[in-house]
């Protein structure tokens, strides 16, 4: 199946294609792993130093006493924790991914894993700042107690932060593995409460902490009498300042993560639109959104069913009939119409089984219907029936046509003059004839066919059967001559005669034979006058 690369398989170019290697697929996720980490603890260190010196500059962290605490310390912490989080953290997701690296379906047991990766990395990050919380807690306050509650909202809030950050960035890196769990059909209870999650992760971090930030900056400073009025305004400052960009970056991840599957929905109902159902989206949100891709590859299953139900129903049926199916509600019974109907059957049938195989016969009919359906499509006839080794052929019903006998009687000299060059090993007789019949559904209403009733169909059938003499000439009722415009100057008169079954004379016509090349290669001038 073709893809756009503009509309990546899992919503973004970044998370690559499922069309790529393990190995791939593995390196790149633990680079985006990798990633993640260091961009959220990054983003947390630079919150906590600007809090901590600006935010709420009193008390002050900065004298002297503390040298010990912030160059030596807080770097070597740091510096250990992003280490070891990067470390312990992607080596760890990766080997659990085992699975995935060496392309087999995961078990339910590794897909439960694989589901909570996301929350095991947030939790691997929320203990490496919890440890730098009371660490550095115990550290400032055993120097400096009136230090302790700003240290406790510095070093918690930005910790929480990490967390919200990992947690989304994490989720974005791992949705080729969520695809692979999704699609291998584990069952799985489905995350139903996942973006409420997200949404509330969203708001706590992107608005709410900093809100009770703001209230706790402006209650402390109702209690220090040293606070100027421009300590309170800088501190809310670069709160509102912190509560703006991450509450910008968390809605951005979150949007990301709801519109990317929809995206995807939205892709693949373009190509559905545009005629194509051999499109399939990449099941990668466990949540509402990915019962969304799911309802999607569900309803495009169904279209390619119903087109596939279609065709075998048009290639059984025809396609007019099949059509006309479709668009109305099937009953038994039929109108009146007055039609042409071609008849052709194969001489020596009986010989020709008994001197070669089945699969030799199958495929010499094969080829002999093969000519008569193009030549009465192509003229926007019906084949109506395959009766062994005959087929009866309509034309006007269910389609109506200007010229109904015209486009019979040239279909018949088509089909007879490739026969003998396309078929040789068999030759068969054409009859051509006109008249009033009834078209219809007949049967049960519960099992029914679409055929045609009336003389017309008898007619044709014995001049079929009289044209075997000669089966180079089909023969043709008058009034299908005498019915048709242009077509009637290839035919001429032949006999009367009594058909079997049938009391009136019937007047044969035959179609002129094709013109006869002389010795010399020219042709005969007395034929190309007939024709």
């Amino acid at each position: 199946m073709g893809r756009n690369r503009r509309n990546a398989d899992f919503g973004s170019v970044i998370l690559g294609s499922v069309d790529d290697s393990p190995r791939k697929q593995r390196i790149r996720i633990q680079i985006l792993l990798t990633g993640s980490i260091v961009i959220s603890n990054t983003i947390g260190a630079i919150m906590a130093v600007v809090l901590a010196s600006v935010g709420i500059p009193e008390p002050s962290v900065f004298e002297s006493k503390f040298w010990w605490v912030n160059f030596i310390a807080l770097p070597i912490y740091v510096l250990a924790a992003l280490v070891f989080g990067v470390i312990i953290g992607t080596t760890a997701i990766v080997r659990q991914l085992r699975w995935a690296i060496k392309d087999r379906e995961p078990t339910r047991k590794e897909a439960r894993r694989a589901r909570r990766t996301p929350w095991k990395l947030t939790a691997l990050q929320a203990s490496f700042w919890i440890g730098a919380l009371i660490m550095f807690t115990i550290c400032y306050g055993v120097l400096d107690p009136a230090l302790i509650p700003k240290i406790f909202f510095v070093v918690g809030l930005s910790g929480t932060v990490v967390c919200a950050i990992s947690y989304l960035l994490s989720e974005f890196s791992l949705r080729p593995i969520a695809a692979q769990v999704i699609n291998a059909d584990v069952k799985l209870r489905r995350k139903r409460s996942a973006l409420r999650t997200r949404a509330l992760i969203s708001w706590s971090v992107g608005s709410g902490i900093p809100i009770v930030g703001i209230f706790l900056v402006t209650g402390f400073s109702l209690f220090r009498s040293e606070t100027d009025k421009v300590d309170i305004f800088t501190g809310v400052t670069v709160l509102v300042a912190t509560a703006l960009f991450t509450g910008l970056l968390l809605t951005i991840l979150n949007t990301t993560h709801v519109v990317a599957p929809i995206r995807s929905v939205r892709a693949g109902m373009k190509k559905v639109s545009d005629g194509k159902t051999d499109v399939e989206v990449v099941i990668f949100d466990g949540t509402e959104l990915g019962e969304l891709q799911a309802g999607f590859n569900s309803m495009v299953t169904g279209l390619r069913e119903r087109e596939r139900l279609q065709d075998l129903f048009g290639r059984h049926v025809g396609r007019d009939v099949a059509e006309a199916a479709l668009t109305s509600d099937p009953e038994l019974g039929g109108t009146e119409r007055t039609v042409a109907v071609v008849f052709v059957d194969v001489i020596g049938s009986t010989t020709l089984a008994s001197e070669r195989s089945p699969s030799e016969v199958v495929s010499i009919l094969n080829r002999f219907f093969a000519v008569i359906v193009q030549e009465v499509e192509e003229r926007s006839g019906l084949v109506n029936k395959f009766e062994g080794d005959a087929v009866l052929a309509v034309f006007g019903a269910p389609i109506d046509l200007d010229d109904c006998a015209g486009a019979a009687l040239a279909a018949s000299r088509a089909i007879s003059q490739r026969l003998a060059q396309e078929v040789p090993e068999l030759s068969a007789g054409i009859g051509v004839s006109y008249g009033p019949v009834v078209a219809g559904n007949v049967g049960a209403i519960q099992r029914f066919e679409y055929t045609v009733i009336g003389d017309a169909v008898n007619e044709s059938a014995r001049l079929s059967e009289l044209a075997k003499r000669d089966p180079t000439r089909p023969l043709a009722s008058e009034r299908a001559v005498r019915a048709a415009d242009a077509e009637s100057g290839h035919w001429e008169e032949q006999e009367s005669v009594s058909l079997r079954g049938r009391t009136a004379e019937t007047i044969v016509f035959a179609a002129t034979p094709p013109a006869a090349a002389t010795d010399d290669g020219d042709i005969d001038s007395s034929t190309a006058a007939s024709v």
